[in-house]
């Protein structure tokens, strides 16, 4: 057994590089259930970010459908999701480079179903009597408006006119869905300003032999009740989610009798919508629905008996489950816990056996070096409670000297309506083998909480959000888990905008680092895309109504107030939260002589999938964090331009 050795927090050595983590992990997407074979996507870092259909044969072999040269992946909404689908061996698929439709068989070439243009496409599904592929489209052929998005069919075989519309007229459609004898179609719809957690509505439609729609009603929804995943039962009746009691709850439509509850509890069974393709329940059977449900941030696999309504959990180690499906007792869903990675995971729910098809990393990692999460909780503003997780220090060859406390890096998720989940990242054990405490917050606005707690945000992003990052890393500090002078705070997209707010309006943090965040509101309304274009209306007020607010939580616009060292990381080709917003903030922090440091990466959209650019980030914002902490790396890492330091 090798001798412990003693060396200040942040200076220890790790198995867990940034090389071992790009280099062995994938990002592992939806899955499907095609017969008895398995598919699902792989992000690949490796590969520049390509996303890959991947099938699963009875006999245990995998192989790539979509070759080299395709990138399975939609922009619709810039976020994507449901990005293919399967039928009888042939896979249907948006292409990334082109946005076209494509259909492809394991070992052939893709061929092109739709026309070259300004069509995006998501959430395919395949009406077989019909040969027809039902779609939500995004038209971005007329540039002086916003982009249209409708429902549409594409003949199977190929359809040069793009696809005839089916629903048109809202600003948004989701989840088409096909009942089991063809005859009708259920899809969700929301309009600005709604997000579609915030409010939704499902609809079914009469289909005629065509596979137009001849008539259609609304079942459940509106402006303030948000439905989730419309699914039809093998016998026909249609199924969903909807948070009206406040929490996402499980319902279904009777003929004759209306809609009825099927699973009232404070449990989520459902999402916040960022992407298509989600799937957080299937039918197992006639009988019986396989779900995840999610009850204070963590996730359990359960299984809810159709006719007596009655729920049991199945007895699997998973707490951050999802893209659940299942057919004829075999259920497949991307899982993970505490102590081991995401992968795809296959469950006989007869004998309750599990075994893991495809691991997002093959890796071995000792024990020794991973930090198990636990979920935290911490009083906040107005006499409320904040939830996070916590992931102290751990590396088996290490001990810190006495009375040295760990320095703290506070993270903040996305969205910001989305959370976190206490699963293994080698991401987080990055920092923690290495000597960092790690504090990831679901702060008020996160899902997984029920509706209250959700909303909390409404209105008041910037200041709840910063709050709960505050007062989360005070607890920590309170407890002598966390050195109060190397506090530093870290988050992407809308985290980052936390981040940046967090170091402009308060003091409790020493150094951050902004991930593709937002540092101008008014910047951000004026040049984003048509799915958030109006999020903020919500979260902040609406504009130009409410400037003022967007003026006071915009950190770009009192830079005279940080004190603090700041890195920024941006792709240049982010259509989200655009280069501007970093590019701004760091002339800013230029000119005012504060440390910053700028990363910017070409060929990146919102989010890094390329292996060298995830590598410099990580590597970046650790070689950042020992420069303004004073801790001396234990491996090289090459260095970050540090202006003013």
């Amino acid at each position: 057994m090798s001798q412990i050795k003693v060396a200040p927090y942040g200076s220890w050595e790790s198995p867990i590089t940034s090389e071992l983590i790009v280099s062995a992990t994938v990002g592992l997407g939806q899955c499907l259930i095609d017969g008895d074979d398995l598919y699902w996507s792989e992000m690949r870092p490796l590969e520049g970010g390509r996303s890959v259909v991947v099938r699963r044969t009875p006999d245990g072999r995998t192989a790539d459908v979509t070759p080299a040269g395709f990138n399975a992946r939609t922009r619709v909404h810039e976020y994507g999701g449901g990005d293919y689908t399967v039928r009888a061996g042939i896979v249907y698929f948006s292409n990334f480079a082109d946005q076209r439709l494509y259909r492809v068989s394991a070992g052939e070439q893709p061929a092109p179903l739709t026309p070259a243009g300004d069509y995006r496409y998501a959430d395919c599904l395949l009406d077989s009597r019909r040969g027809l592929l039902y779609a939500i489209r995004e038209d971005h052929s007329d540039k002086t408006r916003e982009a249209v998005n409708c429902v549409v069919c594409v003949r199977a075989d190929g359809d040069e006119s793009g696809g005839r519309v089916l629903v048109s007229g809202n600003d948004f459609y989701s989840s088409p869905r096909l009942s089991p004898d063809g005859r009708r179609l259920a899809w969700l719809t929301w309009n600005h300003p709604n997000m579609p957690w915030d409010g939704s509505e499902l609809w079914v439609g009469e289909l005629d032999d065509d596979g137009l729609v001849r008539s259609s009603r609304k079942v459940a929804g509106g402006v303030d009740e948000s439905i989730f995943q419309p699914e039809w039962s093998p016998d026909g009746t249609l199924y969903f989610s909807s948070d009206r009691t406040g929490w996402w709850n499980l319902y279904r439509e009777t003929v004759g009798e209306g809609v009825e509850p099927i699973c009232g509890r404070e449990s989520e069974f459902g999402q916040p919508q960022w992407g298509f393709g989600m799937s957080i329940y299937a039918f197992a059977d006639s009988g019986r629905i396989v779900a995840a449900r999610v009850e204070r941030g963590t996730a359990r696999l359960c299984v809810i008996d159709t006719a007596t309504k009655e729920l049991r959990d199945a007895e699997t180690p998973y707490t951050d489950i999802t893209y659940v499906r299942a057919s004829d007792g075999r259920v497949v869903f991307r899982g993970a816990s505490a102590t081991e990675r995401a992968g795809i995971v296959a469950l006989d729910l007869d004998t309750g056996r599990t075994d893991v098809l495809r691991r997002s990393s093959e890796q071995v990692i000792d024990a020794g070096y991973v930090s198990a999460a636990s979920a935290v909780e911490f009083p906040t503003e107005g006499g409320l409670t904040a939830h996070a997780f916590y992931y102290p220090p751990r590396n088996r060859d290490y001990a810190a000297p006495d009375g040295e406390r760990p320095p703290l890096l506070v993270k903040c998720h996305g969205g910001p309506t989305a959370a976190t989940v206490p699963s293994l990242r080698l991401e987080t054990q990055y920092w923690t083998s290495r000597g960092f405490a790690v504090l990831d917050v679901n702060y008020g606005g996160s899902s997984g909480y029920g509706r209250e707690y959700r909303r909390r945000l409404n209105g008041e992003w910037g200041i709840v959000d910063v709050d709960d990052c505050v007062n989360g890393a005070r607890h920590l500090v309170g407890r002598g888990e966390a050195d109060g002078e190397r506090c530093a705070i870290t988050g992407g997209s809308a985290g980052g905008f936390t981040v940046l707010n967090a170091l402009t309006f308060r003091e409790q943090f020493r150094a951050g680092a902004s991930h593709y965040g937002v540092s101008d509101l008014k910047g951000l309304i004026e040049d984003t895309h048509k799915f958030e274009a109006r999020y903020l209306d919500r979260l902040i007020g609406p504009y130009p109504e409410r400037a003022d607010l967007y003026r006071e939580r915009s950190s770009i616009n009192f830079t005279e107030r940080l004190s603090c060292p700041v890195i920024f990381f941006q792709g240049l080709e982010d259509k989200v939260v655009p280069p501007n917003q970093a590019e701004l903030m760091v002339e800013a922090l230029r000119k005012k002589g504060l440390p910053v440091a700028y990363v910017p990466f070409e060929g990146e959209q919102h989010g890094f999938r390329m292996a060298e650019n995830i590598r410099r980030a990580l590597d970046g914002e650790f070689y950042f964090y020992s420069r303004v902490f004073g801790f001396e790396p234990a491996e090289r890492i090459e260095p970050v331009l540090i202006e003013n330091l």
